[in-house]
């Protein structure tokens, strides 16, 4: 077995790739650079407005409950079918494309969700939802 008796050289780094990338990113940056003095150049007043602050968010969508007995409530006050058309129609013209999600009563009979469910679209409400609960299937 031959027994080496010198050092072998370090290996030397390759600087060329790392210079040459260096190159093309000063010029890219120099040349987009000069690309934005023609817009400095132009003579052009553009219009001014007062800052108002942030638009404000959509509000949350409102929650219809009808219990077995046919009470209905919206924000957690008890209404009629009439107030329940009015009050959502007075929220849609705030906000035109407000949700309802309308929660009925298992046990209840299917007339009270009907009545609320043709509130809401008398009120103007296209964004509805009906809540359920989905239960696993035994086999």
């Amino acid at each position: 077995m031959p027994l080496k008796t010198h050092l072998d050289d370090q290996p030397s780094l390759n600087l060329t790739p790392m210079i040459d990338v260096v190159f093309n990113l000063i010029i890219f940056f120099m040349v987009g650079t000069q690309m934005t003095d023609p817009e400095r150049q132009i003579e052009l007043k553009v219009p001014r407005v007062s800052d108002r602050g942030v638009l404000t968010a959509a509000p949350e969508r409102k929650v219809v409950n009808v219990y077995r007995d046919g009470v209905i409530t919206l924000d957690h006050q008890n209404v009629t079918v009439t107030e329940l058309v009015d009050r959502l129609a007075a929220a849609r013209r705030q906000y035109e494309d407000l949700g309802v999600l309308v929660r009925g009563d298992s046990e209840g009979k299917f007339q009270f969700v009907a009545e609320a469910l043709n509130a809401c679209k008398q009120a103007g409400i296209r964004e509805l939802g009906i809540s359920v609960q989905l239960t696993r299937l035994e086999r």
